[in-house]
């Protein structure tokens, strides 16, 4: 495998950043990579999945790419106060990905998983994006910040929400996974990615996944749900990610 760090400008947000991306060596002419966008959590950046877990050596014999963009703490929106986090990731990202290299655009070939700030974000892409991605998964995410779940949203967190969300909040919005869950407009249970959802028994965000995986079950959603032993670290991630991958449904 290739790893690659990527330095770029972006017109969206009006400044550089980054991505890290995992190749595959050898790739025929005319070919186009399966891909999977991996998001990363609230305190990491772009780098934190090869730093912190295995991620080239478990995807080596899988023929996929994995994009890993930098978006700070932004919980991948479009910020009330700051920059267009949710519009970079959605729209310029893969744009700017497909034209440095040779990855399919096919909906079947793609995928997105992330960990905490990062599942959220997933599953945000994917329920806002259907055509876009086949499966998309959460380890650990944070899925669930209603009024009645601050309790579990510690500083500086809690002050970041207000910056990216607004006073308003994003209840009710397509900030918000439960109401996305609860009104899509999907029409065919085809057109519906699939979802994998994973969180560890000990982790403060366990009740908030609860929550969202018995909503998620009411729906027309396919949802693999799995818990166990486990708390917010990457001992736990690194072991998960790799049943994630066993899960995706790649094309072979």
């Amino acid at each position: 495998m290739a790893l690659i760090q990527c330095q770029f400008k972006s017109q969206v947000l009006n400044l550089s950043t980054s991505m890290t991306v995992i190749m595959p060596e050898k790739i025929a002419i005319g070919a186009r990579v399966p891909t999977l966008y991996l998001l990363h959590g609230y305190s990491d950046d772009d780098s934190i999945w090869t730093r912190r877990t295995s991620i080239e050596r478990y995807v080596e014999s899988m023929g996929i790419a994995v994009i890993m963009p930098q978006v700070h703490r932004s919980f991948y929106a479009d910020m009330d106060k700051g920059l267009n986090y949710w519009t970079f990731l959605s729209e310029e990202l893969p744009q700017i990905a497909r034209s440095m290299f040779p990855l399919s655009v096919e909906r079947s070939d793609n995928f997105v998983a992330g960990l905490s700030m990062g599942g959220y974000g997933a599953f945000k892409w994917a329920l806002r994006k259907p055509e876009f991605f086949a499966a998309a998964a959460s380890l650990s995410g944070a899925l669930v910040m209603g009024p009645d779940r601050t309790h579990a949203i510690q500083e500086p967190i809690a002050s970041d929400l207000k910056l990216i969300f607004g006073e308003q909040g994003y209840s009710q919005s397509d900030n918000d996974l439960l109401w996305l869950l609860e009104h899509n407009n999907i029409t065919n249970d085809e057109s519906r990615p699939l979802l994998y959802q994973c969180c560890g028994t000990e982790d403060f965000l366990y009740e908030d996944n609860l929550i969202f995986r018995d909503i998620c079950k009411k729906t027309s959603f396919s949802l693999t749900y799995e818990e166990g032993p486990g708390v917010h670290d990457w001992a736990y991630w690194d072991h998960k990610i790799q049943d994630v991958l066993a899960w995706l449904p790649i094309k072979k």
